[in-house]
């Protein structure tokens, strides 16, 4: 998917050695690194996408690629492991260049220690760490062991890396803008005419586009971890908004309705391939509401229907990437409110005139050529007829100048201390305390029906298998070995969701009573098996642990803290436990029902 770097990688890439400055070179295999990191955009959402080059002097003219890899998802093989592996002995004295510093942490240092072991003796690295609790780590490690670490843009000035640099940030240009804005990075996209109009002025708009352009949004689809848009779409266009022909995965569909006056019967209320989510205005029709729930639609409600408010919500729920295919009103919008990032239009030679004809973006207030919003690292590509102009309405941003931390806000002023808070949430598996998750990458040996312990590659493998454990059913059993095979826990979590939606016969009739049971008996063997995340738990004595989820109510603390939280309680079950604390029994915590909660 080189196209979708912004254009910076749109040529296949040729092993050809260099014989110009080592800057050069450093560029081309940096670029390369770049581009494999690529391949797993849509899957790895919400971590960052790696990849790795591996390469050695060739007779003193360049250089030559002895070993690649990417991360295809988070709990998968890393990139570095790949391509140390696929080197072999060649890695001795051999260089290696990431696209991104790679993630040392105490839930995770096997990309670091592949490279130390495999005996690389340089490392080239695009950009630091993104999220503030990382960064510095894995390069530190690296240099700790007496390897050379260079990173583009601090050790190497040199015009010739501005490209492989600019490469980077775009292939995670989405986890830049999560890490520094707070919100999820959002892309608009729309189609239009020679003239500026997506319909003609009877709303008529199919096709604007070519199959060509079409075909591209599926990739682009493909790519996001939801789609979003407004009443107006549903209404007119009864849109599926999924991501066929793209090769991805498909995102979730996200609906922005005040009134919710929309149609009883739509394509999109159909969920028994993918979720649909809408955001409305707090108390609009709730007999409508009732009738989204009936149908497995999840709704949820703003007190002010704001883009930036929702974005802030999908923030928390740990969204990463959205593409935004919406109309006029909610386009302009969304732009008022600071949180579309980046622009893909495709203009078709076509002409439809009309002064009523809708464009694709709204008013914006502008009376004066000197306000126009203006692109940044403008791209521009021939899709058949059609012409895709491509830019970032906010430059993607620079994470060099950094806020301290909470240890370092401490170092300055000893009167801070980091350990005081009364409350620790954890949620994603990047946050400080994210081995919590039962997302986190800690695979676990569990026994299975006949006693025989199975590993796990990580509890939520295991938690989504249990649904099904037991059923006679054969296709119950295939089910399980599809999830125990899943490549990631999100993709553990995806599978075992959707075959509970979609057959609930093949869930095991006790799973409602057992599910709490199942996820202590997980939690505890982790934190058993573990020792630095048994430290760290019992680091955690005298605070209150909530999983931090807005939209699990059940396992999480809920949006406003109405969620029951049984994550968290489990943990600090499980906490004093290992405390030797018997006032486990007396905590009214582990105990709250949804009735007295």
């Amino acid at each position: 998917m080189a196209h979708l770097l912004g254009g910076l990688l749109t040529t296949p890439f040729l092993y050809k050695p260099i014989t110009s400055s080592s800057h050069a070179f450093d560029s081309l295999y940096i670029k390369r690194a770049a581009e494999l990191a690529d391949k797993s955009a849509g899957f790895t959402a919400p971590h960052p996408n790696f990849g790795c080059v591996i390469a050695v002097p060739n007779n003193g003219c360049g250089g030559k690629v002895v070993g690649e890899g990417y991360l295809y998802a988070e709990g998968t093989v890393p990139a570095e492991v790949q391509a140390v592996e696929a080197a072999g002995e060649q890695c001795r004295g051999a260089t290696a260049y990431l696209n991104m510093e790679p993630c040392d942490c105490h839930s995770n240092s096997s990309a670091v220690s592949a490279l130390i072991k495999a005996g690389i003796s340089r490392v080239v690295v695009g950009i630091r760490h993104p999220l503030q609790h990382l960064r510095g780590h894995g390069i530190h490690a690296l240099r700790s062991e007496g390897l050379q670490v260079d990173v583009l843009g601090e050790d190497t000035q040199k015009k010739t890396i501005e490209e492989a640099l600019k490469s980077c940030l775009f292939v995670n240009a989405p986890l830049l803008y999560r890490a520094a804005c707070r919100v999820p990075f959002s892309v608009l996209k729309y189609a239009m005419t020679l003239d500026g109009k997506i319909s003609t002025s009877s709303g008529h708009a199919s096709w604007i586009s070519s199959k060509m352009s079409r075909t591209r949004v599926f990739e682009m689809r493909g790519r996001s971890d939801a789609v979003i848009v407004g009443g107006n779409t549903v209404r007119r266009d009864n849109p599926r908004l999924t991501a066929r022909h793209g090769g991805g995965h498909v995102p979730r569909r996200i609906v922005l309705s005040q009134t919710l006056d929309l149609p009883e019967e739509a394509h999109i209320w159909n969920v028994s391939e993918v979720p649909t989510i809408v955001a409305t205005q707090r108390g609009a029709r709730r007999s409508f509401q009732k009738v989204l729930a009936s149908k497995g639609v999840e709704v949820v409600e703003f007190d002010i229907l704001d883009p930036r408010d929702v974005m802030e919500y999908l923030y928390d729920r740990g969204y990463l990437s959205i593409l935004w295919e919406c109309g006029g009103t909610l386009a302009a919008s969304a732009i008022s409110s600071g949180v579309i990032h980046k622009v893909h239009a495709f203009v078709a030679p076509k002409i439809i005139g009309g002064k009523n004809a809708p464009s694709p973006v709204g008013e914006l207030g502008m009376v004066e050529m000197t306000q126009a919003l203006e692109l940044i690292d403008v791209f521009y590509e021939q899709i058949g007829p059609d012409i895709l102009v491509s830019g970032f309405l906010q430059p993607v941003p620079d994470l060099t100048p950094t806020i301290p931390s909470v240890q370092e806000t401490s170092a300055i002023d000893p009167t801070i201390s980091p350990y005081e808070s009364s409350i620790i949430f954890f949620y994603k598996t990047w946050d400080p305390y994210g081995a919590f998750s039962n997302f986190s990458l800690h695979p676990i040996e569990m026994p299975d029906e006949n006693g025989e312990l199975v590993t796990w590659s990580s509890i939520e493998h295991y938690y989504q298998a249990q649904k099904f454990v037991g059923v006679s059913d054969p296709v119950a059993k295939s089910c399980i070995e599809e999830i125990k095979c899943a490549k990631s826990p999100e993709e553990a979590a995806r599978i075992g969701r959707r075959i509970q939606r979609q057959q609930p016969n093949l869930v095991r009739p006790d799973w409602e009573s057992i599910k709490i049971d199942v996820m202590y008996k997980t939690l505890k063997c982790k934190f058993t098996t573990y020792p630095y995340l048994n430290s760290l738990l019992l680091s955690t004595a005298g605070s209150v642990l909530v999983e931090g989820s807005p939209h699990d109510l059940f396992w999480g603390g809920g949006r406003d803290g109405e969620g029951l939280n049984y994550l968290g309680r489990l943990l600090m079950k499980l906490r004093s436990e290992f405390l030797g604390d018997s006032s486990t029994t007396q905590n009214p915590l582990l105990h709250q029902t949804s009735e007295n909660k």
